[in-house]
């Protein structure tokens, strides 16, 4: 299999996927895949409106449920490892996450805007992603959570029922 032949979709699923996965996230309560967060811009043309496209990030990762602390936009192998960084940064910006990574199968560019590691960009290889927990410290940082009680409250599950 020539990885360059692979499309995006597969790049996520053959590569990045079994690598955060190797660094103890949730497939299922952690990792979302082509997640749509804004409706699109809308355009008035005369009595007309027409709604712009959507924005849709390829994978966003939770600490908990309605926590997003990561952005990983994927390319094919076409492209170079960082060609999706200004994409996710853009979309990092309007969810105010500050951890964006890029990549086409090869490794990982991470963009830590917290510069928890002394320096703003680095390469990961595959198998070196970050835990969760060691982006939870860089999201607590970035966020200003300090002490343990703002802890509790920001990472405190909450429900909604739909009434009220």
């Amino acid at each position: 299999m020539d990885k360059k032949d692979l499309s995006e979709r597969d790049i996520i699923t053959k590569f990045l996927i079994p690598g955060i996965q190797k660094a103890g996230w949730d497939i299922k309560t952690q990792i979302r895949e082509e997640v749509f967060f804004t409706d699109g811009r809308i355009f008035v043309k005369g009595q007309k409106t027409v709604r712009g496209e959507r924005k849709r990030a390829d994978v966003i990762l939770y600490y908990k449920p309605n926590i997003p602390i990561a952005i990983i936009e994927a390319k094919d192998n076409k492209h170079s490892i960082g060609a999706g960084m200004q994409q996710g940064l853009d979309y990092a910006a309007i969810l105010d996450i500050p951890i964006v990574f890029s990549s086409n199968g090869d490794g990982f560019l991470e963009h830590d805007s917290t510069l928890s590691s002394g320096r703003i960009e680095r390469t990961l290889d595959l198998d070196n992603f970050p835990s969760p927990e060691e982006l939870w410290e860089k999201y607590k940082k970035f966020k200003g959570i300090k002490t343990h009680a703002q802890e509790t409250i920001i990472s405190h599950d909450y429900f909604f029922d739909g009434s009220g």
